[in-house]
Order: C-alpha cells, then sequence, then structure tokens
C-alpha cells in the first residue's frame, strides 16, 4: 500500500497508509475499535476501494486476480445456515478451487483437528458462535492458501478455543504462508507476530518488527507490593517520595511506580527495598498495550488518560462487529 486513503463521506478512515507485507511474514495489526483496521483490510480484499493511493496483492493489482491464493476470515461472521457442516465446507473448498476426491477427506480431518468431527452432518445453525467461527478458519485455509487475512479472529472464543486458534495461526505461518491479523487485544498479537503495525485514527503509528519495539522500547516501571496488604499503603507512600519515581499507580490490581527520564531501574529496585519492607519488587517491560498508549497519548498522559484507553483496548469487540452488521449473513469466501 502506498499513501492509501479511505473516506465515507466527511468522515476519513484511512489516511496515508503506506505499508509493505514481506512474504512468510506474519503480520498484526492492532489498535482499539474503529482505528481502521478493518477499512485497511477490506481494501487488501477489494471489499472496498481506495479514494487515492496504490495497492498490489500477491504481486497482483487487486486481490480478486489472486482471490485463489487468499484465505480471508472477515470481522463479520457468517455462515449458510441451511447447510450442513460437512458440504458447506466442501463447497466453500470448491469456490477456492481445491477439488478432487481429497477434498471430503481434508474437510473431515480440519473438523476433526478443531474438535468438531461430529458435527458434519449438522447445519450450520445448530452450532454455537465459536463453533461456527472454527467453521469459518477451516474454510479460510482448506486450499492452503499463500495469503491469510483474518480480522479480529479471537473475537467471541472462550480461552481454551483462542489458544487453539493462535496454535493453528502458528503452524500455517510455519508452513511458509504469509499471515495478516487484526486484533483491538494487544496481548494476542504479542504472543504470535513476528511484525506489529499499529493503527490509530486511521493512521499508521507504529510498523516495525516485535523485537526493535521492545528493544527501542526500555522499562520505566517498577510493579511492588508489601509485606501485606496495610504494609502495601505506606509502602506505595514511600515509593512515591523517592525523587526516582513520577508516579505510583494501581495497573490491573497491582502497584506500579513510573520513573522519571534518566531514572536507572537497577538502583531505584534497591533504594526501593530499603524504603519499605516488600513482599515483591520486579522491573516491569512495556507491553504492546502500554506502548500503544505511550505513542498516541504521549509520556505526559495522566493516570486517568491512560486508564480509559487501556479500557477501550480491552473492550469486547462484539459491539464493534454488530455495528458494521449488514454483511453479518455473509461467508467469507
Amino acid at each position: 500500500m502506498k499513501g492509501v486513503r479511505k473516506t465515507f463521506g466527511k468522515k476519513v478512515a484511512v489516511e496515508g497508509i503506506d505499508l509493505a507485507v514481506p512474504e512468510g511474514e506474519l503480520v498484526g495489526f492492532i489498535g482499539p475499535n474503529g482505528a481502521g483496521k478493518s477499512t485497511t483490510i477490506r481494501m487488501i480484499m477489494s471489499i472496498l476501494f481506495p479514494d487515492t493511493g496504490e495497492l498490489s496483492v500477491l504481486g497482483r493489482k487487486s486481490a480478486v486476480e489472486s482471490k485463489d491464493r487468499i484465505g480471508y476470515l472477515p470481522e463479520e461472521r457468517g455462515v449458510y445456515k441451511k447447510m450442513k457442516v460437512g458440504a458447506f465446507l466442501r463447497y466453500m473448498g470448491r469456490l477456492k478451487g481445491a477439488s478432487g476426491a481429497g477434498l471430503a477427506k481434508r474437510v473431515d480431518e480440519w473438523l476433526e483437528r478443531v474438535e468438531l468431527g461430529d458435527v458434519r452432518n449438522k447445519k450450520c445453525e445448530e452450532l454455537s458462535k465459536g463453533m461456527q467461527q472454527k467453521v469459518q478458519f477451516i474454510g479460510c485455509v482448506l486450499h492452503e492458501p499463500d495469503l491469510l487475512i483474518l480480522d479480529e479472529p479471537f473475537s467471541g472464543l472462550d480461552p481454551v478455543n483462542m489458544r487453539l486458534l493462535r496454535d493453528l495461526i502458528r503452524e500455517q505461518h510455519e508452513a511458509g504462508r504469509t499471515v495478516i491479523f487484526s486484533t483491538h487485544v494487544m496481548v494476542q498479537a504479542e504472543q504470535l507476530c513476528d511484525h506489529i503495525v499499529m493503527i490509530h485514527n486511521g493512521r499508521k503509528v507504529l510498523d516495525d518488527p516485535l523485537g526493535a519495539i521492545r528493544t527501542r522500547h526500555e522499562a520505566r516501571a517498577i510493579r511492588f507490593e508489601g509485606i501485606d496488604g496495610a504494609a502495601n499503603g505506606r509502602a506505595a507512600e514511600a515509593v512515591a517520595a523517592m525523587p526516582e519515581v513520577e508516579s505510583v499507580t494501581n495497573v490491573d490490581g497491582q502497584l506500579e511506580a513510573r520513573l522519571v527520564a534518566g531514572a536507572d531501574p537497577a538502583r531505584t529496585i534497591a533504594a526501593m527495598t530499603s524504603a519499605a519492607p516488600m513482599a515483591r519488587v520486579e522491573l516491569h517491560r512495556p507491553t504492546l498495550e502500554d506502548i500503544f498508549i505511550e505513542i498516541v497519548q504521549g509520556s505526559a498522559a495522566d493516570d486517568d488518560e491512560r486508564a480509559r484507553l487501556r479500557a477501550q483496548l480491552r473492550a469486547d469487540g462484539a459491539g464493534h462487529s454488530r455495528a458494521h452488521g449488514a454483511a453479518g449473513e455473509g461467508v467469507g469466501a
């Protein structure tokens, strides 16, 4: 993508995005709901077309020209409700050019792999939403695509099925396929990706390998715990009074001291253990969520601003999916 821009009336959804995804990479598109991730993916898939800019997919001007080499799981979930699961997946495979005697066997093998071997003769409408989602994922990979594009693939899954899907995505990547997936839950990208693209308000704010991001954003926070509950308050007061400490806040139920610029974390930890009795003191390396908040709000953002954006990043994406809803019954063919 080169200088890609997309508007809907007066609303600018994507502004000036440049993006190059090398073959064989696993890339995470991350950012809060409404940031422009799905619009970007829909332009890659030629569902939407950019107002300006250039775009090519797998060396061609449009995904339409390479559709049989792409597997796509849209944000809006959908199956043909009245079709039986096995027949639906065989149909999806044929749409993508996978045919012959081996197709039915491959469908059965995949259903077994995702623990749905006993539903092949059930109608799709009889399955739970999580089961339908796994069926759609099979439809994406059945034809062994070169490029796999997954829009919020973990939304609505329970923890067990999240782990299963994460393992399957990693397996697809290890087989040499290029994988792009979007998520507003940063930890999912952190667990999977080689490369991170952060999008905020339609603009790309970061585009780097995960290792480089971690190296560049040094640890500037220390999490700690007093000896007991009552001591936590005294420990927080003692730490907050230290000149090396900018602020002490409660993050996810843990006390966190943010350091002033230039403070030495090792020396600060030693000083903290001298300042108050501690049960635990550890350097907290910034997560992608921390880095995103710092990039979009700046290091000067107050704790309430950080908390608001953190809550937005962790909110369930289901409402956002429904907001796009018109295509809710569509199929990611």
